[in-house]
């Protein structure tokens, strides 16, 4: 059995988005140390995680139980479910979580009946166990959903878009460079986009087509999205960001 490195980083990013605990509370010394010993998230994200990290050692544990279920729990807009960016409520998004379910299942990660497989601290859960290769590949692809979250939470000052930018911070240059000379590879024709979408599985992992749980067709399904995403969530004219 090969053996993976587990990449505390991802999992201390993971603990930040979870809902606070007394427990997360007492780990924060632990996971801020993580971030500083790996140096897999640059050193002015870590800056910017600094009163976020505050918070949740000194501020009363009900405040931050409140804040958390206004920012994520009250609205859509900064769902911390990546499918919910994607494919809304259309049926599509059930076929997703199967997918990704799957995917999980074949790297050794079980998720049990109350977690839904698509939420994002489990997704960096998952990411902490993976190859680093790997796993900044697969946050690569997420990019655009953790952008969006990034620049909506920081309207909010609650420092959780500190978590997004210390995510982003991960995904060193060299991949944002390839992927962007294998969208250059692609057509820009909207009907071209549309068709690749419609053919491709919303899956993760390696593989082939044959079995459906290919990277690149996951890489084609996420890239057609990304044009809908800023549409989607948009805020209405006129209207409060909520």
């Amino acid at each position: 059995m090969t053996v993976m490195l587990s990449h505390k980083t991802f999992k201390a990013l993971s603990a930040l988005l979870a809902y606070p605990t007394e427990e997360l509370s007492a780990a924060i010394p632990e996971i801020t140390a993580a971030l500083a010993a790996e140096r897999l998230v640059s050193n002015n994200a870590i800056e910017q995680l600094h009163p976020l990290l505050g918070d949740l050692c000194i501020m009363n544990l009900y405040d931050l139980q409140e804040r958390y279920v206004e920012l994520f729990d009250k609205t859509r807009r900064h769902s911390l479910h990546l499918f919910e960016h994607i494919h809304g409520e259309s049926r599509d998004r059930g076929q997703a979580m199967v997918d990704l379910v799957e995917h999980y299942q074949r790297a050794g990660l079980l998720v049990t009946a109350n977690e839904l497989p698509d939420f994002i601290p489990l997704f960096l859960e998952f990411l902490s166990d993976r190859p680093l290769d790997e796993a900044r590949g697969l946050l690569n692809e997420t990019a655009h959903i953790f952008s969006l979250l990034e620049e909506r939470l920081a309207k909010r000052n609650g420092g959780y878009a500190a978590v997004f930018t210390a995510a982003l911070s991960i995904v060193n240059q060299a991949a944002m460079i390839t992927d962007a000379a294998e969208t250059n590879d692609e057509p820009d024709d909207l009907a071209a986009i549309d068709a690749a979408w419609e053919e491709t599985a919303v899956t993760f992992g390696p593989g082939n087509a044959a079995d459906g749980c290919s990277v690149d067709r996951m890489r084609i399904q996420m890239r057609a999205a990304k044009r809908d995403v800023r549409h989607s969530l948009a805020p209405e004219t006129g209207g409060s960001d909520v």
